[in-house]
């Protein structure tokens, strides 16, 4: 999830951290959590480290066991679904149209609405992210995005983020495949839910927004709507670059860089981990500002492209 203080981007997480045991077989958790925590609040817009994760925790504990059990599933799912010709040969990639339903939460005096442009320009950016379009340096992921459409609603509570739960399960549209996203104001930048959740928690998956973060929007330093790839790319199976911090197992992507802690603005050269690599301050899925932001990795997209295969094609 990402705050709107000051910046670190915090993304969603896994499932719980002690709160939840994965089987790698079956993928299944032995305690389950309250609906409300199946989402991760990634950043908040503001200046500073915690920018976009905002202050405390904005997203779950998750053990590197835990981390480890969703990767062998996934996998497990993958090779499955290969046997059956169901999936995409070894060495290929998924790819996709993704609808994308855009909710926007206005308060009962119309605050929080944003543009029929705006929402063009959001859909564009996606587009542009997912497509590699920033940088010689970035994957193409082979997912695209069609806007499905939207809807706007007025209701202060849900405005503010308020009764989550009931309304994203009393507005979400289309099926695992469908981006949802919800824009309101909060004290995040977004929050966003894992695919490897949706067969539990269906009517909640999709990512919230914070609507000043759209292109064109007030959110200083976010508002190049970078904060809707971001999300996207968790709603999609990816981790912060900083998962885990200065370690082996990371984020469980081989070609970013492992660092200690989330970037803030945009530090050239910082090299906050001793293991190999400068950090990836211009990767989408690490807390740097918008303008930072210009790439996701091959890794990444291989990554996409299995969490896409095992739990939503």
């Amino acid at each position: 999830m990402r705050s709107l203080i000051t910046r670190p981007r915090v993304v969603a997480v896994l499932l719980a951290g002690s709160a939840l045991a994965f089987s790698p077989l079956g993928g299944q958790a032995t305690a389950k959590l309250p609906v409300d925590q199946l989402s991760t609040p990634c950043l908040t817009p503001a200046e500073g480290p915690s920018a976009r994760g905002g202050h405390g925790a904005d997203t779950r504990e998750m053990s590197v066991a835990e981390q480890k059990a969703i990767d062998a599933r996934t996998a497990q799912l993958v090779a499955a679904k290969q046997a059956r010709g169901l999936a995409p040969k070894a060495g290929k990639l998924a790819a996709a149209s993704v609808p994308v339903y855009i909710h926007v939460m206005r308060s009962s005096s119309g605050a929080g609405d944003v543009t029929s442009t705006q929402i063009s320009q959001q859909i564009a950016e996606l587009n542009q992210d997912f497509a590699g379009g920033e940088s010689s340096a970035a994957a193409n992921t082979g997912f695209s995005f069609y806007l499905a459409g939207t809807y706007r609603y007025n209701n202060n509570t849900w405005h503010n983020d308020g009764q989550s739960t009931t309304y994203r399960s009393q507005t979400r549209k289309g099926g695992k495949n469908a981006l949802n996203i919800w824009l309101v104001d909060f004290s995040y930048l977004g929050i966003a839910t894992f695919p490897w959740d949706y067969a539990s928690n269906p009517s909640i998956d999709g990512i919230r927004v914070q609507y000043s973060s759209l292109p064109g929007g007030s959110a200083t330093n976010f508002n190049l709507g970078k904060t809707a790839s971001h999300e996207a790319g968790h709603w999609f199976g990816l981790y912060h670059t900083f998962q885990g911090g200065c370690t082996s197992t990371n984020d469980s992507v081989a070609d970013t860089p492992a660092q200690s802690s989330a970037s803030s603005g945009c530090p050239t050269g910082r090299n906050s981990c001793s293991l190999p690599g400068v950090d990836p301050i211009h990767n989408y899925m690490d807390y740097s500002y918008d303008s930072c932001y210009n790439q996701f990795t091959p890794g990444q997209s291989t990554r996409i492209s299995n969490a896409w295969t095992a739990y939503r094609a």
